[in-house]
């Protein structure tokens, strides 16, 4: 199926490992040019390499690293203005952020709260804030930001995630309002416990929290999701890509969770 990706440009975030790294290959693959960034020149470099190995739609397709921290403002803006300076346009943003520190409402620090607002929000509002302009000019643009399930079910000892994330989702669904009648398409996904670094930190904090093995606080998490498994970053991604394509051109405003089940509400 062709998903009417080749030769886009996707600028997409904290992509050196994990869930945007799983994106980035997905729109290579597609024949999209991928911009990747993180803040480790080392795991960009390892990055680049593992995705050129993929075999893309578009045989001339490009990644191209740069060091970027979500946490600055210039650096935000470098990021777009060397895309812009490689390309000349940018065509999809995928908006991924590292997760929040974990632990009980009582011992999140003011410091934790201004630096998750930081990362998962102000981030998102500044390089949109950027990247939209562009889009609009171009009549055409996809957005898609990763959050979590805690923005549909709050999770326990998430409260920096279960708070901050629902910003972003908040922002998104604005900008899909006003921005829909310029063809630009915002749209959420929320990855419920998939098997990332980020997971493995989370199921090590819960067998130091239980006393558990890692192997019976991974059950915890397991427990109660439907498929019975973790998901793989992949299976996110696949869903991202869907978003990016052509063949998602009606669909702006949604927040999708990837979660196999997880979410037990009806909406």
């Amino acid at each position: 199926m062709d998903m009417g990706l080749k030769g886009k440009v996707a600028l997409v975030l904290a992509s050196s490992k994990g869930l945007g790294l799983a994106c980035a290959k997905g729109l290579y693959k597609e024949g999209a040019n991928v911009v990747i960034c993180s803040r480790s020149k080392e795991k960009l470099d390892r990055a680049k390499e593992e995705i050129e190995k993929i075999d893309s739609i578009k045989k001339d397709a490009m990644v191209v690293p740069i060091i970027s921290d979500l946490m600055y403002e210039e650096q935000i803006k470098n990021l777009v203005e060397k895309t812009l300076k490689e390309f000349g346009r940018i065509d999809i943003l995928i908006h991924n952020a590292g997760g929040p520190p974990s632990g009980p409402l009582e011992k999140i620090t003011k410091e934790d709260w201004v630096n998750s607002i930081d990362l998962n929000l102000l981030s998102f509002i500044k390089i949109t804030d950027l990247v939209i302009p562009i889009m609009k000019q171009q009549k055409f643009g996809k957005i898609i930001a990763i959050t979590s399930v805690s923005v549909k079910q709050p999770l326990d000892n998430l409260v920096l995630s279960n708070t901050t994330r629902l910003g972003v989702v908040g922002f998104a669904k604005t900008l899909a309002n006003v921005y829909a009648k310029d063809n630009v398409l915002v749209n959420v996904v929320c990855p419920g416990p998939t098997l990332t670094d980020r997971m493995k930190e989370l199921i090590n904090k819960t067998a130091q929290d239980t006393g558990k093995s890692f192997n019976e606080a991974e059950k915890i998490w397991i427990d109660p999701i439907p498929l019975g498994r973790l998901g793989k970053p992949e299976e996110l991604a696949n869903v991202v890509v869907f978003l990016a394509s052509a063949k998602a051109s009606y669909v702006t405003g949604t927040v999708i969770q990837v979660d196999g089940g997880f979410v037990k509400s009806s909406i």
